[in-house]
């Protein structure tokens, strides 16, 4: 950290001593992923589907606390907004949005590279305020695949590190958008994810979670 010798006005770096230490409830977590324990196969009664709908949930990192399954952290089960704070719901049409992850080696374990392609069919200064926001500040995004018969029907990205926007591209005369924002959602630089993208399943007031009452539980902190 620099600081200002009120004396001098020359620059001083401090240092702290602190170190973050591993917990053991996080060694814990990380050894299940060790060994496989299953196999699969094709899903011939149900087949996969691929894409999401055209819908994403944003939100800023620090606005939402995010609540884990006790026994796997692949799984968020609780979503609690700070006082004030809300989800934004962006919508669009034709499959027009998309979401990826891609796993990548590193000497300390995978990392996962998270991205969300979107688009905003408008323009306007309140649409570049957002913009500008997501590119400066860190957000989390929730996407809904197609695919609803596993358990991650509904994921969260950027659960630890957050999502900067990298890419906000318009071009006035593409009749594909009418104009509109063609924008990219991803990780910070160097700063990729531990885990793949967390499913999110929130259970209703009582009873187990479902798709119904996970997707309510978002519906209900956007529309807050």
């Amino acid at each position: 950290m620099v600081k200002l010798d009120n004396r001098t006005s020359k620059p001083q770096l401090t240092y702290s001593n602190s170190i973050n230490l591993i917990q053991p409830n996080q060694l814990t977590n990380m050894s299940i992923y060790n060994k496989i324990s299953a196999g699969f196969s094709l899903g011939i009664a149900e087949p996969i589907t691929s894409g999401i709908e055209d819908v994403i949930y944003i939100f800023n990192q620090e606005d939402i606390t995010l609540t884990y399954d006790t026994t796997n952290p692949l799984i968020v089960t609780g979503l609690s907004a700070a006082s004030g704070a809300k989800i934004y719901k962006f919508e669009g049409t034709n499959n027009s949005f998309n979401a990826m992850s891609k796993l990548a080696k590193t000497q300390v374990g995978p990392r996962y590279t998270e991205e969300i392609d979107f688009n905003i069919a408008g323009l306007s200064t309140d649409i570049k305020t957002q913009l500008m926001a997501m590119g400066y500040g860190r957000v989390q995004a929730i996407a809904v695949n197609n695919y609803k018969s596993g358990d991650s029907a509904v994921e969260l990205f950027g659960a630890i590190n957050g999502l900067i926007l990298t890419d906000a591209e318009r071009n006035a005369a593409d009749e594909t958008l009418e104009g509109g924002y063609k924008l990219k959602l991803t990780n910070p630089d160097k700063m990729r994810e531990p885990y793949p993208p967390r499913a999110v399943s929130i259970p209703p007031t009582s009873g187990p979670a479902t798709y119904a009452s996970t997707i309510a539980a978002i519906e209900a902190l956007a529309a807050a």
